[in-house]
């Protein structure tokens, strides 16, 4: 595998990781907890979730081809918290996500250093790769940081829980070395 087909893996393993995050904060909270605001400055997770999946669809749209905010995208809509059930914030989700990875499936290793554009400045698709791939786990840190405070003591950990650091190395540390590939089962999210 070359540097560019490396590349291309990584991304969508980091993607995909962000996604099962979002998810698996979002699968913890009850449908009304989706919706909750601590003032009027602040996103509810399902008003995050829209912003989220206008952005996909936006920038991943005819990634190659198109300028990645289209003349459709109203933003400041997307910030109006108008999705009415756990449902519809899961379908937002799931479209925006669909979008992301269709792009990234159909890109070619050769195409990396092709130039697009955003709001008519030009970026190397990796350039715009990158700059997604920060804009999203921004915004997913803030779906599990608001879903953490929601459950309160209820909350599961997503990542190593408090005080478990050195038993969770003691493992992984007395496994054999291993590259980490993808699953059959994160292959299909990918699809």
């Amino acid at each position: 595998m070359n540097a560019s087909e490396s590349y291309l893996e990584s991304i969508k393993k980091q993607f995909l990781y962000y996604k099962t995050l979002g998810e698996k904060a979002i699968a913890q909270l009850e449908p009304e907890q989706l919706f909750v605001t601590v003032n009027e400055d602040t996103n509810s997770i399902a008003t995050i979730v829209k912003h989220i999946s206008g952005n996909m669809l936006s920038r991943w749209t005819d990634f190659l081809t198109t300028d990645g905010e289209k003349e459709w995208r109203n933003r400041d809509d997307e910030f109006e918290n108008d999705i009415q059930s756990k449902d519809e914030v899961i379908t937002a989700w799931e479209k925006g996500w669909k979008c992301l990875f269709d792009a990234l499936n159909s890109l070619q290793p050769n195409q990396l250093s092709d130039i697009i554009y955003i709001r008519n400045e030009g970026h190397t698709v990796i350039e715009a790769i990158n700059r997604q791939l920060a804009h999203y786990p921004y915004h997913v840190g803030q779906i599990v940081f608001y879903a953490k405070q929601l459950k309160n003591s209820s909350w599961q950990s997503l990542s190593i829980p408090r005080k478990e650091s050195n038993s969770y190395n003691a493992v992984k540390f007395a496994q054999e070395k291993e590259i980490k590939n993808f699953t059959d089962e994160e292959l299909k999210k990918l699809k």
